[in-house]
C-alpha cells in the first residue's frame, strides 16, 4: 500500500531533516526541490517514498532514528548554536555525527542532568507536549534549611508573574548544615519552573539535576557523556499510538 500524501514541510520533518517550522522556511526560500522543480509552498503534497525531493541537490531519504541520552554539564547552553560563542550540549557530542539531531525540550544554563537527543519528531514532540502530562523528575538543592513539614505547602506551588506554578511532588531528601535536597516532580515544564518557586520562598537555588524523564532515569551515566537509548526505552516514551 502506498504511503499517504502529506505536506512538503511535514515530509521534510518525517525523513528527519529538520523540523516542521524549519521545513517551511527553507521550502519559502526556494532550496527545496519537488519531482525535479523548485517547489516554495510547505502545504504541497507529496506522497512519501513516491516523489523525489531534492536539498541543494541531494535527494532525501529516510534517515536513520538515533535516540540519545546525554548527562549535561552545568555551563551549556541547549542548542546547535550560540550567537555568543558559549559552549552548547553538542561539543559533549563531538564523536558522534549528529547530523539534524535536536535537543528534547530545554535544560537552562545552570542546570544538569538528563537531556534527551533525537532526530525523531514526533517523538520529542510527544516528550515535551503539555497534554502528554509526562513527569519529568530533579534533584534541587537550595541554600536554606527547609522542614520535611514545608512539603505541602511547596506542593501547592506559587502565583508568579499570571502564571500558577505548581510542583507535582515533593520529597525531602536530605539536609545540611546550609542547605536542603529536595526531589521535585513536574508534569508540566514552564519556563524556569522550578527556579521561580524557589525564588518565591527567598531561596536561591545552588544546583538543579534532571534525574528521570517517565521511566527512564538517568542513572549511571557519568557527567558530559552519553548512550544510544535502547529500544524498550525508545518504545517507554513514545505516543500510545506509535
Amino acid at each position: 500500500m502506498p504511503s499517504p500524501r502529506t505536506g512538503l514541510a511535514r515530509a521534510l520533518s518525517k525523513l528527519g531533516y529538520c523540523s516542521r517550522s524549519q521545513a517551511a522556511e527553507i521550502i519559502r526560500a526556494g532550496r527545496v526541490s519537488l519531482r525535479g522543480r523548485i517547489c516554495r509552498d510547505p502545504e504541497t503534497p507529496v506522497l512519501l517514498g513516491h516523489d523525489a525531493i531534492e536539498i541543494a541537490g541531494e535527494t532525501l531519504a529516510e534517515t536513520k532514528r538515533i535516540y540519545l541520552m546525554l548527562n549535561k554539564p552545568r555551563g551549556l547552553i541547549t542548542t546547535a548554536k550560540d550567537e555568543q560563542g558559549r559552549g552548547t550540549v553538542f561539543d559533549c557530542l563531538t564523536d558522534f555525527q549528529h547530523k539534524h539531531l535536536s535537543p528534547v525540550g530545554r535544560l537552562d544554563k545552570a542546570s544538569e542532568g538528563l537531556l534527551l537527543l533525537t532526530n525523531d519528531n514526533a517523538w520529542a514532540n510527544h516528550i515535551t507536549a503539555p497534554e502528554s502530562h509526562l513527569p519529568k523528575t530533579y534533584h534541587v538543592q537550595i541554600a536554606a534549611q527547609v522542614e520535611a513539614s514545608f512539603v505541602p505547602q511547596l506542593e501547592a506551588g506559587v502565583v508568579d508573574r499570571g502564571e500558577r506554578l505548581r510542583l507535582q511532588q515533593v520529597s525531602f531528601l536530605r539536609q545540611g548544615s546550609k542547605n536542603t535536597w529536595l526531589e521535585i516532580t513536574l508534569d508540566e515544564g514552564r519556563n524556569r519552573h522550578i527556579r521561580r518557586v524557589m525564588e518565591a520562598q527567598g531561596w536561591e537555588v545552588l544546583r538543579l539535576i534532571r534525574v528521570a524523564i517517565g521511566s527512564l532515569p538517568l542513572g549511571p551515566l557519568a557527567k558530559g557523556t552519553w548512550r544510544e537509548l535502547t529500544a524498550s526505552e525508545i518504545a517507554a516514551l513514545a505516543p500510545p499510538s506509535a
